[in-house]
């Protein structure tokens, strides 16, 4: 059964790694173990066949979020006190609108499962 991820992509908040990930076909986590444990340690359980999707921050005060990418997780390279993920990136630049954030600030979410939420942020 896959488990769903949401992910984002802005190194530091202002860095949008996004495109240069859809182009190499990966998603990598930016913190290392000792930056971010508990980060790390949630990346860490992501496996093949997990759904990924992409997301930012709408800004300007606003609620919610954009989903912009989504993708299957193909692999899980953990190496080097970096996570990095090979994606099949299934459909790209969709800024998709989700009214409803569930906490989603930091740079990984998850293990999510099926449920309304889960379907608007990933259906196709």
């Amino acid at each position: 059964m896959s488990t769903y991820w949401v992910v984002g992509a802005s190194w530091g908040g202002t860095e949008h790694q996004d495109q240069k990930f859809i182009e190499q076909g990966i998603w990598m986590l930016d913190w290392g173990e000792s930056d971010q444990p508990a980060q790390y340690k949630k990346a860490s359980q992501i496996k093949p066949k997990d759904r990924i999707a992409i997301k930012r921050m709408k800004g300007g005060g606003q609620t919610g979020i954009k989903i912009f990418h989504l993708g299957i997780i193909k692999g899980v390279v953990l190496e080097a006190n970096k996570i990095i993920c090979t994606v099949d990136w299934v459909a790209t630049d969709l800024n998709r609108n989700i009214e409803e954030s569930r906490g989603c600030f930091k740079s990984i979410h998850g293990p999510f499962e099926h449920d309304n939420w889960v379907e608007k942020v990933f259906c196709l």
